[in-house]
């Protein structure tokens, strides 16, 4: 009997036409957890297969819910699985579709695409922010919203009546060559701050590698003790 909610499946692993949705709900309520399915990847990798009818008998008499006190997997409980994913769908997910309006993905996409984002922007700033206020032992300001109009400075420390000007920019891994580009952008707005504060302005260039934030121009935390170095010892 063909089934009309496949896509064209061919051979075991099938192809279901609302496999996003079905996707989504079973993450949603964690239905694929090893909590409520057992760890598969670990039990295949025990099975070590040769065959598809091989890891499902291994599967049914092997596999157990990953939690205390969980229980034997069976086809049954499978077959229980896969009706709380449609009742899920049916009842949980239906209703809320119902209920959501046009005006609500309006302004979801609005929030999605900018607000977040910017969120995020702001999130990496603040991380190297403290990374680098730990690694120069001094206190690091965030600069008033007419220096980066004026100055393109996103923070400062203030030493001796003077200011040394920082400004932290986000790049994708390998960008942080074009750090001469980005310096010559803001050449005129950055000698116009040393000019009027005294200190130089440095960049600050931050990657992400592996969920982690870092400061890619290493180097430029010894350039900035340098200048604070020398600031102090100007004669007031």
């Amino acid at each position: 009997m063909s089934k009309d909610y496949l896509d064209g499946a061919s051979g075991r692993n099938m192809k279901f036409k609302k496999e996003t949705l079905l996707n989504y709900a079973m993450n949603r309520w964690g239905l694929n957890k090893a909590a409520s399915v057992g760890a598969t990847s670990e039990l295949i990798r025990s099975c070590s297969p040769d065959t598809y009818k091989e890891w499902e008998d291994y599967y049914f008499f092997t596999a157990t819910q990953k939690k205390k006190n969980g229980a034997k997997i069976t086809r049954e409980y499978l077959d229980e699985l896969g009706q709380k994913l449609y009742m899920k769908l049916s009842e949980v997910v239906q209703k809320e579709i119902e209920t959501i309006s046009e005006e609500e993905c309006i302004d979801y996409v609005y929030n999605l695409v900018l607000n977040r984002t910017y969120e995020g922007y702001r999130t990496e700033i603040e991380t190297i922010y403290g990374q680098l206020q730990k690694a120069l032992g001094i206190e690091i300001k965030p600069a008033p919203d007419i220096w980066d109009r004026k100055y393109s400075v996103d923070f400062y420390i203030e030493l001796k009546g003077k200011n040394i000007g920082l400004q932290i920019k986000p790049v994708s891994s390998g960008e942080a060559a074009s750090r001469y580009k980005w310096e010559d952008i803001n050449k005129t707005n950055h000698e116009k701050f040393k000019r009027d504060f005294g200190g130089n302005v440095f960049y600050v260039f931050s990657v992400k590698q592996s969920e982690k934030k870092t400061i890619a121009n290493a180097e430029i935390i010894q350039e900035i003790k340098d200048e604070i170095r020398r600031i102090g010892e100007l004669r007031q």
